[in-house]
């Protein structure tokens, strides 16, 4: 409805920001037969959908018991049971199912569209929201946010004013500002009387100094032990901090894959304490002595043969580039017969203690998932209403969640959207 002395439009419910849980909201609000507007800055929705799980867009972690689920949310899962009860994992199954989209379940319970398409999961919700009468303005930027007392009392958006009964924010945080996640969201919530944590990137690869590491890139190994240490200034003796065990990614400018991605909050604090290195354990279910005696075994069967072509049969899978560079002491073209006790034992060490020296983690550029948002304290959980306006509703990465890679971040959005939409 337009308002005819101004150049004002009225709707029961504004979302603004047209990404996962943006999107959801305003299509959950069209269903409930609410007069409904999308307003996203991009020309185009769902532009971080899109990218998401390397364009295959994990949707959600095939984990159905919700207190199980809510594990992987750290100190935050006691504030969000109810939320979880009104629409969790097994609701995201049917919901995409409704939509002609059904999920398959992969390693490490990581849902997927069948089709493997991140850009099918935009395009069945943008279906969703024509179907459900959902009005979309795209390449629009929300100008200001005017409220007073404790109600939001209208938007403004290039050159017009818009009203509503309620208000969703989904702009989402800081991750992959390419895609239009800037941080505008937090800004508003801060004038608007929240208290915002600045945000950190929590999923993200790390950058190292290692010339090793770097010659390895885009190799990926499924299974490597890490383990990381912290020298603080008050001793010189590094301490173990944690180890884990999974995937790890060489890249050019360090490590990455979701080992790495999922230790990256715990790496963040270790950097604030001291001097942060790590060691890999390249054969994390292989004793160093029965190491040493399997690498004695291809020693004596290859005895006339030069170093380096032996190499291939004791390190991992396209590691030589790297790994041979640790070992120069040894020359390529020793003959194997040739090679001491003690530069043996060398290979078997290196091979259980590969150095990594981390520098920082990488900028919201690269990051998978930022923290940071309005404290759960300020949010009435059960219906993601605002405690400090009433006609205000916040959802997906606006909110101080620290959640793993895997379909934990997406299924905050479907699950905080829902809510949202359903009591806007």
């Amino acid at each position: 409805m337009k308002n005819s002395k101004s150049n004002t439009l009225s709707y029961d419910v504004i979302v603004i920001g047209g990404g996962a849980s943006g999107i959801m909201s305003a299509i959950e609000a069209g269903r409930r037969g609410r007069k409904v507007l999308l307003i996203e800055k991009n020309k185009n929705l769902g532009e971080k959908l899109k990218i998401s799980g390397g364009g295959r867009c994990n949707i959600t972690n095939a984990t159905y018991d919700t207190r199980e689920f809510l594990k992987n949310y750290g100190k935050s899962s006691e504030f969000l049971f109810s939320t979880f009860s009104s629409f969790g994992v097994k609701d995201t199954f049917s919901f995409f199912e409704n939509l002609n989209l059904p999920l398959v379940v992969q390693a490490r319970n990581r849902a997927f569209p069948h089709t493997e398409k991140a850009s099918d999961v935009v395009r069945v919700m943008v279906k969703a929201l024509k179907d459900n009468n959902v009005k979309v303005i795209t390449g629009s930027v929300v100008k200001n946010i005017i409220h007073e007392g404790n109600k939001i009392q209208k938007i403004l958006v290039d050159k017009n004013e818009y009203t509503a009964i309620s208000y969703i924010l989904a702009t989402g945080g800081v991750s992959h500002p390419e895609t239009g996640s800037t941080g505008d969201g937090f800004k508003w919530l801060e004038d608007l009387g929240h208290k915002v944590k600045a945000p950190t990137p929590t999923i993200v690869p790390i950058a190292t100094s290692d010339k090793w590491i770097h010659a390895l890139s885009g190799i990926s190994l499924s299974f490597m032990k890490i383990t990381f240490f912290v020298e603080r200034s008050n001793s010189p003796i590094p301490k173990k901090a944690f180890s884990k065990t999974g995937k790890i990614l060489f890249t050019h400018f360090g490590l990455s894959g979701p080992l790495i991605l999922n230790s990256a909050s715990q790496i963040w604090d270790l950097l604030q304490e001291g001097i942060v290195t790590a060691k890999i354990d390249a054969y994390p279910d292989t004793e160093i002595n029965i190491l040493d005696e399997q690498i004695t075994k291809i020693f004596d069967k290859n005895k006339n043969k030069t170093f380096k072509n032996v190499l291939k049969e004791i390190l991992p899978l396209g590691t030589m580039p790297g790994i041979v560079s640790l070992l120069k002491d040894i020359d390529e073209d020793t003959k194997v017969h040739s090679i001491t006790k003690i530069q043996r034992r060398k290979i078997v060490d290196t091979l259980k203690a590969l150095p990594v020296n981390v520098t920082h983690l990488m900028g919201y550029d690269r990051a998978v998932i930022a923290d940071g948002g309005v404290l759960l304290s300020e949010i009435d959980t059960k219906t993601m209403r605002s405690k400090i306006l009433n006609n205000l509703f916040i959802t997906g990465d606006l909110l101080n969640i620290n959640r793993p890679s895997g379909g934990y971040s997406l299924q905050l959005c479907w699950t905080t959207g829902y809510v949202a939409g359903n009591n806007a």
